[in-house]
């Protein structure tokens, strides 16, 4: 039988990505920029969170976004309409960003007028968690209607963020969706993780979510 060479890429990619992430955090720290990670699925409402916060908060903080699909530029159209500096990246297929995708973004962004950088992930449950991007802190949407199992489906993206925001709360009385069955299943995947429902359609728990942001930005900036 012939003889042939295995390389086990996997850990050296993400051990690599890792010193990037770690690299690209302390230059933001430097400068003043903080950097959110946005996660979620498709259809969680991501977009429309992200332009209630916005508009909350623009008139204080500097805002950019980055806008990650895999094609298209829907999601940016709509975020340009807040006023805010914003710019689309296409993935070429893949479906997660990486520490050196998410720096030739902010390049492309400039972060020189930039207090917080808004990183809105591809829509995936799983390839993101997978990989540091060199955020300040991360966060993940869960909506209504997609179950309150996903954290057992998806453990690590519950494990991974700062933050999880229980999305189109306005429909909870549709949906056989157990909040508190839910929060409980993330805290014991990850019990320093806050939880806040909202409602991006209505309004409701924007505020506490902005509140979230000016806190983290502040410590950031002071720590």
């Amino acid at each position: 039988m012939a003889e042939f060479r295995v390389l086990e890429i996997k850990q050296s990619v993400f051990e690599d990505n890792n010193r990037q992430a770690d690299l690209l955090r302390e230059e933001l720290k430097k400068e003043k920029t903080f950097l959110l990670n946005v996660m979620s699925s498709p259809g969680s409402g991501k977009t429309t969170t992200l332009t209630k916060t916005i508009n909350n908060l623009k008139k204080d903080i500097r805002i950019g976004v980055m806008e990650a699909d895999i094609d298209s530029d829907v999601d940016a159209h709509t975020i340009s309409e807040t006023g805010v500096k914003v710019i689309q990246l296409h993935t070429g297929g893949m479906c997660h960003l990486d520490a050196d995708m998410t720096r030739q973004g902010l390049t492309a962004l400039g972060t020189e007028d930039i207090d917080l950088a808004i990183l809105e992930n591809v829509g995936n449950l799983v390839c993101p968690a997978e990989f540091d991007t060199g955020a300040s802190k991360s966060i993940m949407i869960l909506s209504v209607p997609e179950g309150d199992d996903k954290p057992l489906k998806y453990p690590l993206m519950f494990s991974v963020v700062d933050l999880v925001l229980i999305n189109k709360i306005d429909v909870l009385n549709y949906f056989d969706f157990d909040l508190e069955a839910c929060k409980e299943r993330i805290k014991k995947l990850n019990p320093k993780a806050e939880i806040i429902p909202i409602s991006a359609r209505t309004g409701e728990g924007i505020d506490k979510f902005s509140d979230w942001l000016r806190r983290e930005i502040k410590n950031w900036n002071e720590g």
